[in-house]
Order: C-alpha cells, then structure tokens, then sequence
C-alpha cells in the first residue's frame, strides 16, 4: 500500500495517538519522501492533521496527550527523550489553516525565530527577510512597507507571511494544516503556485479538505477515515485507480 521507496526523510512507525482514553490514530505507517508533496485526506474528525502534528511534536502542548510508536526523522525518533521538540520544530516548520501573524511589522514577524535563536546581524537579517519573502512570492508586494504591520495585509498575503516566517527558519519540512481554506480562490491559487515552486527545497506535507486541490498539487496522497490509514498511494493513482473500495467511496463522494 505504501507506495514511496527512497529518499525518505519522515517516517512514522505503528503510530497510536491518544486524546486521554480517546484513541485518535490507529497503528499508522506512512513514508514521506523528500522533496515531494504529500496530501493528507479524508473527512472531517479522521485524524489527519493530528498526524501532521505529530510530525514535529506540536501534539506536545496538549495536556493528556500520548504516542506509542515511532516518527523517525533524519534516522532519529523525534520522541526520544533526549531529542529536544524545539530543535524539532526549527527543522519540521508548520503553517497553519488561519493565517496568524504576530500584531508586529513584517520585517519583525520574519525574523522573530531567527533572533531567538540568535541571529542579531542586521544585514544577515535584511538579507533573510528579502530571501524568505521572496521564497513566498511576497517581497515585490510588502518590500517598501517591512515597517508596518501584517495585521493589515490580505488574508492571502498574511498566510504568505506565515510562509516566509517558517522558511526563515531554514526549516528541512513544511507541514501545512489546511492553508488554503480560509483563503479566497485567487489567494488559493498563488498558495498552491507557491507549493509547487516551494518542493524543489523543501519536503511538504499538506493536509486538505479539498480533494480537487490535493489532486492537483500533491505527488503521493494518503486518505485516512477514523484515524486509520486506508490507502496511501501516488496521487495519480488513488485518484483515478484506488486500490480500496473505501478510498473509491470516499473521492466520488458516496460518503463524507
């Protein structure tokens, strides 16, 4: 069922996830490979972006959260006790399904984890500003007005923001927990461009409710229902020759 073989840089392993006496994923074992796009489906509550959580340890702020099995990154199980989740997090980046900008400047929004982690250089910040802006296909757009807020940018342009404020930390992954559903079509459309164009240096996991989008822009796609993995296969194949009844179900809409 799993279709990846090489230049796998995710893994998990026999994945259960508990909300306290909730079990939300059941024994899930996928491969993500790198510098692909992977699209996670399925209907709403099936635990799909619990499982991109899980992929750079955000599971962790929840209170009675727990983790049996293994998410290998690297050759490493993140969950080991000694792998620190904001090292983690600095290499695994998120975006989220609201754009969320912090109510600071441009400039200060892209640089805010640079300059936690010690980046003070002010050329080597205006340089990583410009290069990850431009990376979200925003610089032509924000560059004459880095001083003002991001509060009063688009929607669009804001989870552009969002963006440029993950790549800037030089992250190796970028999970994405529905960054298009808030966003007007045209917004969507440059979000999807920037996807494309984004692969070529990053590895991307992206979960959907739109299963036009992930059809369009995803190489592999795994389609989940009740926190079980049913089918994970190229996003060619499981749309037009799904090998699980259930999955055929599911994407010509019978149910869900």
């Amino acid at each position: 069922m799993v279709a990846v073989q090489n230049n796998n840089i995710i893994e998990t392993r026999n994945i259960n996830f508990y909300y306290g006496d909730f079990k939300a994923l059941t024994n899930v074992t996928m491969e993500f490979e790198q510098n692909k796009v992977t699209a996670l489906i399925g209907p709403s509550g099936c635990g799909k972006s619990t499982l991109l959580r899980l992929l750079n340890r955000m599971n962790d702020l929840i209170d009675g959260t727990r983790v049996e099995g293994e998410v290998v990154f690297e050759d490493r199980n993140i969950y080991d006790p000694d792998v620190d989740p904001v090292e983690i997090r600095r290499r695994i980046g998120m975006v989220f399904q609201k754009p969320n900008p912090f109510p600071k400047s441009i400039f200060n929004n892209i640089t805010y984890g640079p300059k936690l982690i010690g980046v003070k250089n002010k050329s080597e910040l205006e340089a990583l500003v410009e290069q990850s802006l431009n990376q979200a296909s925003l610089w032509n757009e924000v560059k004459d007005i880095l001083g003002q807020s991001a509060m009063m940018l688009s929607g669009g342009q804001q989870q552009r923001v969002c963006i440029a404020r993950a790549l800037a930390m030089k992250p190796d992954v970028l999970l994405m927990d529905e960054p298009t559903s808030a966003l007007d079509p045209i917004s969507t459309a440059k979000i999807e461009e920037l996807i494309e164009e984004l692969k070529k240096d990053y590895t991307i996991i992206i979960v959907t409710h739109n299963m036009q989008q992930a059809a369009r822009i995803s190489d592999y796609t795994g389609f989940f229902y009740l926190g079980k993995l049913i089918e994970y296969n190229l996003t060619e194949k499981l749309f037009t020759n799904p090998e699980v009844s259930q999955t055929e179900d599911y994407i010509t809409g019978r149910f869900g």
